[in-house]
């Protein structure tokens, strides 16, 4: 028989029974052995069939591990140059096990000089002993390679990825943390590449949103993309007019936002823990004041709302509109009142905007007749007069009533030298009908300085 073949075949004592062992010097025993070690290393064990240098690696890095903690190992004179980007980089075998890839070239490395790397490793070992401090003689510098092609790795990314070798708690600058993310990756340093995805995913703004989530993409770190996605499902709509970092937002990112809801089908926001301490804030909001299907449909698709909250408001309206517009459901005007508004600038002398509720439509308008004076008013519009219907008045209801009920207030503000200037009409309730002077609400007259100016009409309709 060849004799590599009986090698290979050969069954030696293992424990009580007499079972297959590995010819391979990395596998201590069995297959029984070799399951137990996988356990005690936290090692796939099919990965440790496949690939048993990782075991003998793992083996080694829970090893000084333990050294480490316990200070047993003392750093003297460097014992390993690592040539990458340039530079030469002195290091100390302890702490070079943290990174598998570091592992892997310094075992590799050892091979090359020696039929038995491990034994060649355990008498470096029993050499850097704290016993053998005294009589320890110089180790022979072993010299190891890595290239890196990964654009976001920088000299100093690098460098800082080394030093967390040594020390636990780093500091890192937030320009630097892609780099280093990147490093810990090649070096396949797992506690620092979480350090900087935990890191990322607490400091996500508009201006970091685009790289961290390629980042995310890139090292398959599906963590970080989904933290990425969430924080832009709440921040796209209140900050993609003011943040101008947001127009660089990847496509996909984009589309996945704008294509799901921002929260749980199963539960909204409000209900769930985070949200509860919100729930007064949100109450305040004058949510019966959308009136539109469309917005309150869309309210619902995004889940932040109580649907029992919707529905109350979707059965308010369906009630006023079966009474002719009356709003039985609002009591006081200046905590429940529609309201809508006009921003007058500087390059306006008319600026007007069509509104409709309950099938009544009103045109609110502002005039400014001089550098200082304007006056503000809403009045009634019958749907004939509408020469082009606006998205506010079409497919709609439409009210024949000749009357309407109205109880309306007109405010504006201007800012005057770093102090708010106020202007308003008191309540008023008043018949609004199709003809003059009924048509037409009491005007407010503004004289300021000031501007731009800010008007709002605020308005409820009483049951008449």
């Amino acid at each position: 028989m060849n004799p590599q073949r009986r090698s290979r075949l050969e069954r030696r004592i293992a424990g009580s029974t007499n079972r297959w062992r590995f010819p391979r010097q990395q596998f201590p025993g069995g297959l029984l052995a070799l399951s137990q070690t996988s356990k005690s290393l936290n090692v796939d064990f099919d990965e440790a069939l496949k690939n048993p240098d990782r075991l003998c690696i793992s083996h080694i890095q829970k090893t000084f591990s333990k050294n480490l903690q316990s200070k047993t190992i003392r750093s003297g004179e460097a014992d390993v140059i690592l040539e990458c980007l340039g530079f030469r980089w002195e290091l100390h075998q302890p702490q070079l096990f943290q990174s598998e890839t570091l592992a892997n070239l310094y075992l590799l490395a050892l091979a090359r000089g020696t039929t038995s790397p491990l034994k060649e490793l355990e008498k470096i070992l029993r050499a850097r002993s704290p016993e053998k401090v005294k009589e320890r003689t110089p180790v022979k510098k072993i010299i190891i390679s890595l290239k890196v092609n990964d654009p976001l790795v920088t000299e100093v990314a690098f460098a800082t990825a080394l030093k967390n070798l040594y020390m636990s708690e780093v500091k890192m600058d937030m320009d630097d943390v892609l780099g280093v993310l990147a490093s810990a990756h090649i070096l396949k340093f797992s506690s620092l590449f979480q350090r900087c995805v935990a890191m990322m995913m607490s400091r996500l703004t508009p201006s970091t949103i685009k790289n961290f989530y390629l980042a995310g993409c890139k090292y398959k770190e599906e963590e970080l993309t989904t933290a990425c996605e969430k924080w832009l499902e709440m921040n796209l709509v209140p900050l993609v007019g003011t943040q101008i970092h947001l127009r660089k937002i990847p496509q996909e990112l984009l589309h996945k936002v704008l294509k799901s809801p921002s929260f749980p089908k199963n539960c909204s926001f409000l209900d769930r823990d985070t949200g509860q301490s919100l729930r007064p804030l949100f109450l305040c909001l004058h949510l019966h004041g959308i009136t539109k299907g469309k917005d309150l449909e869309e309210l619902k698709h995004i889940n932040l709302f109580s649907e029992s909250w919707l529905v109350r408001v979707m059965a308010n309206h369906y009630h006023a509109l079966e009474n002719g517009g009356d709003m039985a459901h609002v009591k006081d005007l200046t905590t429940q009142s529609v309201r809508f508004g006009l921003l007058f600038n500087k390059e306006y002398t008319t600026y007007s905007e069509m509104i409709a509720i309950y099938g009544f439509f009103f045109e609110i308008k502002g005039i400014k007749h001089d550098t200082t004076s304007y006056s503000f008013y809403m009045q009634r519009v019958k749907h004939t007069d509408l020469e082009c219907p606006s998205s506010a008045c079409e497919q709609g209801p439409v009210s024949l009533r000749a009357e309407r009920l109205v109880t309306y207030e007109i405010r504006a503000q201007a800012l005057v030298d770093s102090r708010w200037q106020e202007f308003g009409t008191s309540h008023i309730t008043q018949k609004f009908g199709f003809v003059k002077p009924s048509r037409k609400s009491r005007v407010l007259k503004v004289q300021t300085v000031g501007i731009p100016v800010y008007a709002s009409f605020s308005f409820i309709f009483p049951v008449s």
